[in-house]
């Protein structure tokens, strides 16, 4: 008489040792000791990357091969997240996020514990959802996003805080966007909105899944994760003075009531326009046009 053995679920832990100054990798011994302890029921498959490109082919080899119940978990910043869950969206896996960075915006999101030792338990009791993305198409490929995709003047204090040696998050964000504002002027924009085109100058134009970025500011402060819409918040032509007093309340969201926002909700949106470029996640994407449409229920993700 002969029998099949029933394979245990695996979760398989990928670690940027150096987010968060080197914080990852100093408490990931702490992590997989805790792991351990608290799930009897799976196989724990741990390693640490060293490059961006062995991240990536670590957690999409992961979840590719995964079969319903198994996790993967990656350890890091923004840029970890946004490989976790291009690995993970709309395959048999289920992601997890252990936020060991500095802006943490796609896990405070999702509904994603904070710290690291939250997320940790939120691991080991194993809570659900699932959630929409966005699916980002321009000449340099095709990829999910999973919080938002900036463009205008918020894709350039993005793109310049990412250049500066000195990572203090929010704070960070914070400078470099009072820095830019010094030089910056509205751009045109040519954006079509579920088959309607427009053109018009603006100082940004966020397309959200989840609302977040630039380390907690709400550009979409309503946002819903799982109602299909992507989350249109433009911010027309103003003057610097009128930019400089929205910039706090992007952090509460009461931007929205100023005059020159306008907000809408779609299921695809194109932008285009003189002088853009697109931001996802916090990484650059590359040109316009770029096309972003809603991907429902394209992830599965364990939250608090």
């Amino acid at each position: 008489m002969s029998g099949t053995v029933a394979r245990r679920r695996l979760i398989t832990v990928v670690c940027n040792r150096e987010s968060g100054g080197g914080r990852a990798g100093r408490v990931l011994p702490k992590v997989v000791a805790r792991l351990h302890e608290g799930i009897t029921d799976a196989e724990l498959h741990v390693v640490a990357s060293s490059t961006y490109e062995e991240a990536r082919d670590l957690t999409r080899a992961a979840a590719l091969t995964a079969q319903p119940g198994d996790v993967v978990a990656v350890m890091g910043g923004d840029g970890m997240a946004h490989l976790g869950l291009n690995a993970c969206a709309r395959t048999d896996a289920t992601l997890a996020v252990i936020p060991a960075g500095t802006g943490n915006d796609f896990a405070r999101g999702a509904g994603i514990p904070g710290s690291i030792r939250e997320a940790v338990e939120a691991l080991v009791r194993g809570r659900t959802r699932v959630i929409d993305l966005s699916h980002l198409t321009n000449a340099e490929g095709d990829r999910y996003i999973g919080a938002v995709v900036s463009s205008g003047y918020d894709a350039r204090v993005n793109r310049a805080t990412n250049d500066i040696r000195l990572r203090l998050g929010a704070l960070s964000y914070g400078y470099i966007a009072l820095r830019e504002l010094a030089a910056f002027s509205p751009l045109s924009y040519r954006v079509t909105i579920d088959g309607e085109p427009r053109e018009f100058e603006a100082m940004l134009v966020a397309v959200a899944n989840l609302g977040l970025f630039g380390g907690g500011m709400r550009v979409a402060p309503d946002f819903d994760a799982e109602d299909g819409l992507l989350d249109v918040t433009i911010i027309h032509a103003a003057s610097r003075a009128k930019l400089l007093r929205l910039l706090p309340t992007m952090y509460s969201g009461k931007f929205v009531t100023d005059p020159v926002v306008e907000r809408l909700r779609a299921r695809r949106v194109e932008v285009d326009g003189d002088g853009l470029f697109v931001m996802g996640d916090g990484e650059e994407m590359g040109s316009v046009p770029a096309v972003v449409k809603i991907a429902p229920r394209a992830l599965r993700v364990l939250v608090a």
